[in-house]
């Protein structure tokens, strides 16, 4: 019924389309770098003497309708490149197909590069959305010499790290098995090594990342928080190109070779893409830290990543991305082991005479994960999976309507035993299915951006209708008000729980058809065992004079259905898996100024988080009340070749549950033969009936870099980065071990020194 419903749609759309177009003429195309040939997205082309425009999308595709026969003038223009303009001639009834190359261009930030970022405020809701590029990554100080997106998701408003080492990113309340995390449309499952500095994206790598910590559009679904969708350059097609690089905590190599190259005369063009990274952390911290006494740091990591890339014809695209994500922990006895793997296929097609392009993926990925010791149960896990489906793009005046259907095929394998020895084990398989429809349309005053999916989960066979809707009012020049909500499920949960403090095992398995309980061991019979959550944010962006931009957005999450394990199961009548409920809500402040070679950055969020097990309201490990992140960074030198950066980061406690008291464990092994008086027990612990009742202290650390870049005939660049994380050395609190009696504390003191020598 939905699937006709958009069939039809679009035929009346691609039939008016028509009509317009036999009326009119129109120019479509792509914008790409000159210096490498990849896509710019998000740039501005407008025609010169009308108000008529078009932003870029994120693969540099601009599309502009309804042009009188006649001959115009495009001006391109976007942050970082000179603006470039060309002469076009429109003829009635037909497409012009363009290719406008701009030059990158390091000068300040000038009128035409304002209005630019100005035009995509104006024409996009962009409600809970912040885009990162490298750039922006690469401005913040680094932890070991080596930019990486999990140390910049951190300064982000609404998003916490649990941890310096081996702790999580929480999204708006949303635990990490409650974000989809995508690398080039792949869905990647633990995209952070344990260390928890690094993630797997390369930040060299990296051309977009879309952060959405709530409302999210149509596209994306099985997912209840959050989404971060990280998309890689192809490979430079113009020339050979690399990059070498060392730190005290890794070594990275990186090669991008045209195997066709770019002509502005030729439409096949093709690039090859390889990059590896090695950590040898648990070696060279024995000598370099002291406080990591004379086992080192335990932890260690191996990353590749390839991707080939075959452009033809006006913007068509075909791309093979592959990556191979390994890890290595001990920690306490225990080792950890995990391997993620992946690869994916996607075609960009661009009829020519068309205002519709679309897009086909066919993917797969899978994660392994194991975990053993000699005083612990041997626990492992995997998922796995392919994703197929077709997007499709229609470009409309001042807007676009997007749909498409993608079914996914997952495996899930879980063995794991809790404290209590009792043992839980499932194989399961099932097929999803997704199908949406998204429309966008802006004018001088309000941007809409509604649609809905209808997702089917065949485990469970239940079919979720979800609503989205994002608008915007452009009230003034400098002030826009937003709104967003939309409903999500999923089908996927963790073995992780709520309650976990440090836990580098991170299980996965799909929704079951089992009966779940409470807390007090009540079950739940009829009821779908899929998870729910319903978003709700408001906001404002405020544009002030020179440049400075300010955006408040209040959030409400409402998680009406969530399943957990049963991590407290003691008995074989208790059920394996609880039912609960949570709520998030808060407010994020974010402020950012930008003046010649200064960059000025903050961001504040106040939150609440809680869970209700069916027995009790408690706030869950990571509920932090305040969290702030300022960051300084200067640019300066007669070529801007010299940068220094520095950021601060101010939470306020987490929760924990306190201590009641200590005793001895006798387990009885004997029944009542078993003579308490001689027998030797185990250390047993007594908590505290409220969970999570009391707080930790505050969390507050300086990092400070700086950078140097030294230019050898304009080919090869040499870049110096010194960094020092916690630079007053602050004793922060991970957690504390209850049974030793220790406290355990985060990163101290930590100075590095990395070289990169780039060609």
């Amino acid at each position: 019924m939905y699937g006709w419903r958009i069939f039809v749609l679009t035929g009346a759309l691609l039939f008016a389309g028509g009509v317009l177009r036999a009326q009119k003429g129109s120019v479509k195309g792509f914008v790409y770098d000159q210096t490498d040939g990849e896509g710019v997205p998000y740039a501005t082309v407008r025609v010169e003497g009308t108000e008529t425009g078009a932003a870029c999308d994120e693969h540099g595709f601009f599309y502009i309708p309804n042009l009188t026969e006649g001959r115009y003038t495009l001006s391109v223009s976007y942050l970082g490149y000179a603006r470039k303009t060309i002469e076009v001639e429109v003829k009635r009834g037909t497409t012009t197909n363009v290719k406008i190359y701009i030059e990158p261009q390091d000068v300040q930030l000038s009128d035409v590069e304002v209005s630019a970022e100005k035009q995509q405020s104006r024409t996009e809701t962009r409600v809970s959305v912040t885009s990162v590029t490298s750039v922006d990554i690469k401005r913040m100080p680094t932890i070991g010499g080596e930019p990486d997106i999990a140390q910049y998701l951190q300064v982000l408003p609404g998003i916490i790290s649990t941890g310096d080492q081996g702790g999580q990113l929480v999204i708006r309340g949303g635990t990490p098995v409650q974000t989809r995390f995508l690398l080039d449309g792949i869905t990647v499952y633990n995209p952070f090594h344990s260390i928890g500095l690094f993630s797997v994206y390369e930040t060299d790598l990296i051309k977009n990342v879309d952060v959405y910590t709530g409302g999210y559009p149509a596209p994306y679904g099985n997912r209840i928080s959050a989404v971060v969708d990280v998309t890689t350059r192809d490979g430079n097609r113009k020339k050979l190109s690399g990059k070498l690089s060392a730190s005290p905590f890794l070594a990275h190599a990186l090669l991008e070779v045209p195997v066709v190259k770019m002509r502005e005369d030729r439409n096949t063009s093709a690039s090859l893409v390889l990059n590896t990274k090695v950590s040898y952390l648990n070696q060279t911290s024995k000598a370099l830290y002291r406080y990591a006494g004379n086992e080192g740091l335990p932890f260690s990591f191996y990353d590749f990543f390839g991707k080939f890339s075959v452009s033809a014809g006006q913007g068509n695209k075909f791309n093979i991305t592959g990556f191979n994500f390994r890890d290595l922990a001990a920690y306490r006895a225990v080792r950890y082991a995990w391997n993620t793997f992946g690869v994916g296929a996607n075609f960009l097609a661009v009829p020519r005479n068309s205002n519709l392009y679309f897009n086909t993926h066919v993917n797969y990925s899978q994660y392994e994960i194991g975990m053993s010791g000699a005083e612990y149960p041997e626990n492992r896990s995997m998922i796995g999976g392919f994703d197929i489906g077709m997007d499709f793009v229609y470009y409309i005046r001042q807007g676009e309507l997007k749909y498409g259907i993608n079914v996914e095929g997952t495996q899930t394998q879980l063995l794991l035993t809790n404290q209590f020895m009792q043992r839980y084990e499932q194989n399961q398989n099932t097929t999803d299915m997704g199908l949406y429809l998204h429309f966008h349309k802006y004018g001088k005053r309000f941007v809409v951006e509604a649609g809905a999916r209808l997702q089917y989960f065949g485990k469970i066979s239940s079919l979720s209708p979800e609503p989205r809707l994002s608008v915007k009012y452009n009230a003034t020049d400098f002030l826009r008000l937003k709104f967003a909500s939309g409903m999500y499920a999923q089908n996927f949960i963790s073995s992780k729980s709520d309650r976990d403090i440090v836990n580098l095992f991170t299980g996965f398995i799909t929704g079951t058809s089992e009966a779940p309980g409470d807390a007090t061991g009540k079950l739940y019979d009829n009821i779908r065992n899929m998870q729910r959550s319903v978003h709700a944010i408001a906001g404002a962006e405020l544009e002030l004079p020179a440049n400075v931009k300010l955006n408040i957005e209040p959030y409400y999450k409402y998680f009406w259905r969530l399943l957990n394990i049963n991590r407290f199961k003691q008995f074989n009548t208790d059920p394996n898996f609880i039912i609960e409920t949570g709520h998030a809500y808060g407010t994020d402040l974010m402020a950012r100024w930008e003046w010649k070679g200064l960059y000025l950055y903050g961001a504040y969020s106040l939150a609440w988080v809680t869970r209700n097990d069916g027995v009790q309201t408690y706030p869950p490990h990571f509920d932090r009340r305040h969290n702030t992140n300022l960051m300084a960074v200067y640019t300066f030198g007669k070529k801007k070749d010299y940068e220094v950066s520095v950021r601060w980061n101010f939470g306020s406690g987490f929760p924990f549950t306190k201590t009641l008291s200590f005793f001895e464990n006798i387990d009885f092994a004997d029944g009542i033969g078993t003579d308490y008086t001689t027998e030797n027990g185990t250390l047993g612990i007594l908590y505290d009936r409220i969970i999570n009742g009391g707080r930790l202290p505050t969390y507050h650390r300086l990092d400070a870099g700086f950078k140097k870049i030294f230019t050898i005939k304009n080919a090869v660049k040499i870049e110096l980065n010194a960094n020092v994380t916690n630079a007053y050395n602050r004793n922060n609190i991970f957690y504390f071990d209850r049974v030793r009696y220790t406290r355990i504390n985060q990163l101290p003191v930590m100075p590095s020194l990395s070289v990169g020598v780039s060609f």
